[in-house]
């Protein structure tokens, strides 16, 4: 097909816009999702028709509109078209504001703002800004709808535009459209001449669209693939660093044990000693009483020699003993800070410890915030006793908890556990144990900025779900868990801000009752989508804690 013909077609597919129509029905709409082949398509029309089913006025038609708007925003995000999936948030904000569910009508208002300025549209970001505000009025929250309103200041001040520019804009581009419809008209009757011709390349121009739009979703799928390549490399990288972590543990265990292997053969040869010095006390004692008419004298000097002998074996033998039981227990101390006690008795005792399925196991992750920047206004010195003794105060917060496990350090990174046993628990501790990190390193924020010195601040996250445990390597090993479960903590972590304390869905469903938390509407994660997630503010009411689920 040549340029000239395509271009027609084109100026035949933007006329409708140029020339005023009457909005289409919801029947003729929905006919028309049936038949669309396109993502694309689809989006528009899901959009199109929940403004529609709005426009009813119906209250029974409100619940399918929500319906065909989250399917326009989730098509939107799909396909990266920052622009409709503003629209179509805000378009569900105004939904549940008609239907006074104002908390989901705050949630999609704010998340049409983040894509609103994504887009960069001005005018969505006005409107957006003003029906948060309108909310927060009418909540009576006066502060709130001030903060609203200097964000969205200080988001054009930022962007150094201001609303009489953006005014101006928008008359220069209605300025060329203008300009560009004009045109379109003059074109217009010869199209209508060239109408006919085109109807057959009509025809060829959709059938080669049909097969771009193929050939784009082929190359999605390519760059797609090749992304998950990436990470699956970045993952098996860090595992091998793992791997290297673990052996090096399991060749200190192993030096452990030849230690105790050998304690253990100095307490055979004592008890051997110990034997032999019997058999010949016994063996001298025979002799003495045959020949006890004779050498009275010398049976009583000998009997007190051997006595004193035999007292003075006692007390080295009763010595090592001593020692043995000291390197033993010192020994156990070693291998319960590695693994957990029924994993460091199991593998005791059977030389192996199995893997095990836990289905409700809590994650938490705590990483520093600014490590880098902090980490060179000091020492290495300094840098490594101010890691140790903010991980020695995490340590000692949890050790408080008999339901939560240290997991490992990774850097700056803290990582620990709750539930990793055969008994369901709620995450009650462990969720404590968070607001009493964060409340450990507040204290210590504020020694640090009295002394003028610089300090760290942490961000937590926590994520429960099903994860699998055990003791992996064959040199320096480790106890350690994986899963999605580890994953989406990670993401908790990464998502939450410094001093704050932040969980999922899940968690929040099982501490609820127990803890004071903000929702924080649905956050986007990487490789996950878009996560609830909720701010843990504190203490609800007095619990009894580690209490067994039912």
């Amino acid at each position: 097909m040549s340029a000239r013909p395509f271009c027609y077609c084109l100026l035949l597919l933007l006329l409708p816009t140029l020339l005023p129509a009457q909005a289409p029905s919801v029947a003729s709409l929905r006919k028309e999702l049936e038949q669309a082949t396109t993502e694309r398509e689809k989006m528009n029309l899901h959009l199109d028709l929940a403004e529609a089913l709005f426009r009813t006025n119906s209250r029974k038609n409100f619940d399918q509109a929500i319906r065909h708007a989250k399917m326009a925003n989730q098509l939107a995000v799909d396909l990266g078209n920052a622009g409709m999936s503003a629209q179509a948030s805000f378009l569900l904000g105004r939904i549940y504001e008609r239907k006074r569910d104002y908390r989901n009508a705050e949630v999609w208002y704010k998340s049409a703002l983040t894509f609103a300025k994504q887009a960069r549209d001005a005018d969505l970001i006005i409107k957006s800004v003003e029906a948060r505000s309108k909310l927060a009025v009418k909540d009576r929250n006066y502060r709130r709808a001030y903060q609203i309103n200097q964000e969205a200041f200080n988001y054009f001040k930022s962007r150094g535009n201001s609303i009489s520019e953006m005014d101006r804009e928008n008359e220069r581009i209605l300025a060329r459209y203008e300009r560009e419809r004009k045109a379109l008209e003059a074109q217009l009757e010869a199209l209508r001449r060239e109408r006919d011709r085109l109807s057959a390349d009509k025809t060829q121009l959709a059938e080669r669209s049909q097969q771009l739009e193929q050939q784009v979703e082929q190359v999605e799928e390519a760059i797609t693939e090749k992304e998950q390549q990436i990470e699956e490399v970045a993952r098996q990288k860090q595992q091998a660093e793992y791997v290297a972590r673990l052996r090096k543990k399991q060749i200190d265990a192993l030096q452990l044990a030849r230690e105790l292997d050998s304690l253990t053969l100095v307490q055979t040869r004592m008890q051997l000693e110990n034997t032999r010095l019997a058999n010949e006390r016994t063996r001298y004692l025979f002799l003495l009483l045959a020949a006890l008419a004779f050498i009275v004298l010398i049976l009583a000097a000998t009997f007190f020699f051997r006595l004193r002998a035999k007292q003075r074996t006692a007390r080295q033998l009763a010595e090592k003993n001593r020692q043995i039981e000291e390197e033993r227990k010192r020994s156990d101390e070693l291998l319960l800070n590695i693994l957990p006690a029924p994993i460091a008795t199991e593998l005791k005792e059977k030389g192996k410890a199995t893997a095990r399925r836990y289905e409700q196991a809590t994650i938490l992750f705590a990483d520093f915030r600014n490590f880098t920047k902090v980490a060179e206004r000091l020492s290495p010195e300094q840098l490594v006793a101010e890691i140790d003794y903010i991980f020695k105060g995490f340590d000692h917060i949890i050790g408080q908890y008999d339901d939560i496990e240290k997991i490992k350090t990774i850097g700056d990174a803290y990582m620990c556990a709750s539930g990793l046993d055969d008994r369901k628990r709620f995450p009650l501790n462990i969720v404590n144990a968070a607001l009493e990190m964060q409340e450990f390193l507040a204290e210590l924020a504020e020694q640090r900025k009295a002394k003028g010195l610089p300090w760290f601040e942490a961000r937590i996250g926590l994520h429960t779900g099903p994860v699998v445990a055990g003791v992996v390597g064959v040199r320096k090993f480790a106890y350690d868990i994986w899963g999605d479960t580890v994953n989406i903590a990670a993401r908790m972590e990464s998502a939450s801000e410094p001093g704050k304390v932040n969980i999922s869905e899940t968690t929040y469903r099982l501490v609820k009752y127990s803890f004071e938390c903000t929702y924080r509407g649905k956050i986007e994660v990487k490789n996950k989508g878009q996560l609830d997630m909720y701010y843990v503010i504190g203490k609800k009411k007095k619990e009894p804690v580690g209490t067994a689920m039912a």
